[in-house]
């Protein structure tokens, strides 16, 4: 629980609220500004508004001249994504509802879904190890002592959801918002997760364990069997928790660095996907006791399963290894090294499960065809499988400036238009697109057709007179010149660095991109 604080989540800024009304004919908008902010207007129907509003917005329009309003806001450090506020039509009862501003792109939606599968997943894998299994026959044993039915089985996978939703929750209350968005790429806190998942790693080695203390559960566990009612399955939860914190830690541990950067429901989101796979057979189990009989035996094999999750433990912590590489400059994790690590992780399961269960071969078969497919790599090959994790891949044969100023004056001298590319090195979706986009061969031709820019936002490196690093500069030309603060964001300008299209964001279809491209 020490650690918990350096799994803080950045919340998603909301500082401008909308609300709308119709009047006769006509919609009142009313946007109010958070102290401290601006708001611009980047489009609403056929209007223009060149000035920055504070405080407050309020327009009456036509109701058939009603538009969808683009807008994004701005304080003294940064400007939020542009977002877009469509008004709701009447109700049934006449009353109109406000509108609400559209705050997830389908990329952040994505990321959603993923960060509640890989909880799902989390789930799965934390039943199987010797902290969880050999407690579901205990808890059922608890249940039928008790008298309990699926009332109760429901009422105990229930409060394991709310456990562990809270948990989530809790993470995401505790902490501010727009500061720790730089967690994500500062060196100390990279380290930190990287040295708090190696520790994991070692944990399910057997080096040592993650407990908390035995007197938690020992008082829980007497308290529920003295108490009755829903108070008594809650605090039996409660002794779950604390039971199996040694092997479900690292998990959830895992899980909520995974989540650092991302938006304000990941840890919530992450959460409910562990609770409900984990939650899933203690209920299960609990309705229908006698499927015990035919459950597996607790053994060697749930052993088996925590030294391979250690191996994966041990490949993961080197993605916040290499954020912090990067971004310092230290050049201790080249991707040839990257994925030489990555190679003896996945060849160590191999060698360790090769000789177990037929179960085992099977899995330690599929690692050394990964371990094998990853060899490539050690001389260029993209192994796109771990583009999100590895450090990006240098592309040949493409010029790259890295300096806006300098790309844009190579711009002017050669009449070529400009591909500025606000990139990071903490950026996983920055890595897929480079392995699946721009490292394709028709995407590279049409890029020869213009200076590339690239500019990483979390560059802590060559900091001028003022102490300001490049990556901030970056950062605030993104801002204060596009408007967005979101990374991939990819602009096309001309010679004289003006846009000629709409920016665009991350994806993973490269048709979508070269039609994106004029040139």
């Amino acid at each position: 629980m020490a650690f918990l604080p350096l799994f803080a989540m950045a919340q998603m800024v909301e500082p401008v609220k909308w609300s709308g009304e119709t009047v006769g004919d006509s919609v009142r908008i009313k946007a109010t500004i958070e102290p401290g902010w601006h708001m611009n207007i980047i489009e609403f129907g056929e209007r223009e508004f060149d000035q920055e509003f504070a405080d407050s917005f309020v327009i009456t329009v036509a109701a058939s001249e009603m538009a969808p309003i683009r807008f994004n806001a701005c304080d003294d450090k940064m400007c939020t994504a542009p977002e877009v506020w469509a008004y709701s039509s009447l109700s049934a009862e006449g009353a109109s509802p406000l509108g609400e501003a559209s705050s997830l792109s389908s990329d952040d939606e994505r990321s959603l879904w993923i960060i509640f599968l890989l909880g799902l997943l989390g789930g799965l894998l934390a039943i199987f190890t010797p902290c969880v299994w050999p407690i579901i026959p205990m808890t059922v044993s608890f249940f039928l002592k008790k008298g309990g039915g699926i009332k109760d089985a429901v009422l105990y996978g229930l409060s394991i959801i709310v456990l562990y939703v809270g948990l989530g929750l809790l993470v995401t209350l505790l902490f501010g918002a727009s500061a720790l968005n730089e967690m994500s790429t500062n060196a100390v806190v990279n380290i930190v997760f990287f040295l708090i998942l190696v520790i994991f790693a070692l944990s399910f080695f057997g080096l040592f364990e993650i407990t908390l203390p035995d007197s938690w559960s020992t008082a829980l566990d007497s308290k529920a069997r003295s108490t009755g009612g829903f108070l008594s399955i809650l605090l039996m939860a409660f002794t779950l928790v604390i039971v199996s914190f040694s092997c479900t830690g690292p998990i959830i541990g895992t899980l909520l660095v995974e989540a650092a950067g991302k938006s304000l429901l990941t840890p919530t989101l992450g959460m409910l996907g562990f609770a409900i796979a984990l939650a899933l057979p203690f209920s299960l189990f609990a309705m229908f006791p006698e499927w015990m009989k035919s459950a597996p035996k607790s053994g060697d094999w749930m052993t088996s399963f925590k030294v391979t999750l250690a191996f994966l433990e041990l490949a993961l912590s080197l993605k916040f290894l290499s954020v912090a590489d990067m971004a310092y400059g230290w050049g201790i994790l080249p991707r040839w090294l990257f994925i030489a690590i990555w190679i003896g992780c996945f060849a160590g399961i191999g060698i360790y499960l090769i000789r177990k269960s037929w179960v085992g071969k099977i899995i330690a078969v599929a690692s050394f065809a990964f371990a094998a497919y990853l060899v490539p790599g050690l001389w260029g090959a993209p192994v796109k499988a771990i583009s999100a994790f590895a450090p990006p891949m240098e592309i040949e044969g493409r010029e790259v400036f890295y300096d806006y100023e300098e790309g844009l004056a190579y711009a002017q001298q050669t009449g070529k238009p400009m591909l500025v590319d606000f990139t990071g090195y903490g950026c996983v979706n920055c890595r897929k697109m480079e392995a699946f986009v721009l490292a394709n061969d028709s995407v590279k031709a049409h890029i020869q057709n213009y200076v590339f820019v690239e500019l990483y936002v979390d560059d802590r490196l060559d900091k001028d007179a003022d102490g300001e690093s490049e990556g901030n500069e970056n950062s605030r030309l993104q801002r204060e010149r596009f408007g967005s603060n979101a990374q991939p964001f990819y602009v096309q300008l001309d010679s004289n660095g003006q846009l000629i299209a709409e920016p665009i964001a991350f994806t993973t279809d490269p048709i979508e991109f070269i039609n994106w491209l004029k040139y």
